[in-house]
This record gives C-alpha cells, structure tokens and sequence, in this order.
C-alpha cells in the first residue's frame, strides 16, 4: 500500500505533464489567437465571447487534426480568390474539396452547439 501511495503523485505528475489530446494547444498558437479574435471580434468582444470561442477551438481541436484544420481552410480562402478558370476548379468543385470543407463544417456546428447555446 505504500508503494502505492508513493506511486501515485510521480503518476499523477506524468498524466498532468502530457500534453492533452484534441485540444487547442495542439494547434500553433498564431492559429489559436487568431481563431480566438476574431471569434470575439464576431460576437461583441465581451468575456463571454471569450470563453465561447475559447471552448469553440478546443471543439474543432478535438474533431480535426491541425491538418485537416489547415486545408480546409486553405480550400476556403482559395475559392475567394477571383480568376484562375481551371486551376481555380481544384478547390471548387472537387470531392476531395468539398468533402474537406464539409468536415470542418460539421465541427463548426458541433463546436456552436457546444459552445454558443
């Protein structure tokens, strides 16, 4: 029973120390931050925004890698940009576009749900 209870604070020590799966951190921090502002800029700048979005990034962390995060939204900001005839289709009309973009959709509602209501 000792050993245990030595035990016990070095394990609760490793557990703490890891880094938390599916969570904001695992995304850069300029993404975080990013994210975050303009979240709140979105929802009025108060501190409830600001936990809103805050628990909103965790959300999407834990759905999507910071990869899929990532092209997702570069399949978003690409299909802004004016012109490019075909090349521009890519990110358009693609499955592997759309599909990329619905999954990020669907985290986005799940992180409202979660988060905003």
């Amino acid at each position: 029973m000792r050993s245990t209870l030595i035990a016990l604070p070095f394990g609760l020590a490793v557990l703490l120390a890891a880094p938390t799966a599916g969570r904001a951190i695992d995304y850069p921090t300029e993404v975080v931050a990013d994210y975050v502002l303009a979240c709140m800029a979105a929802n009025n700048n108060s501190a409830e925004a600001l936990r809103q979005c805050s628990c909103s990034i965790d959300v999407l962390a834990s759905l999507l890698s910071y990869d899929d995060y990532s092209m997702a939204e570069t399949v978003l900001r690409m299909r802004q940009v004016r012109g490019g005839g075909e090349k521009m289709a890519l990110f358009r009309e693609t499955s592997f576009a759309k599909s990329t973009v619905d999954r990020l959709r669907r985290a986005q509602v799940e992180a409202e749900v979660r988060c905003f209501l």
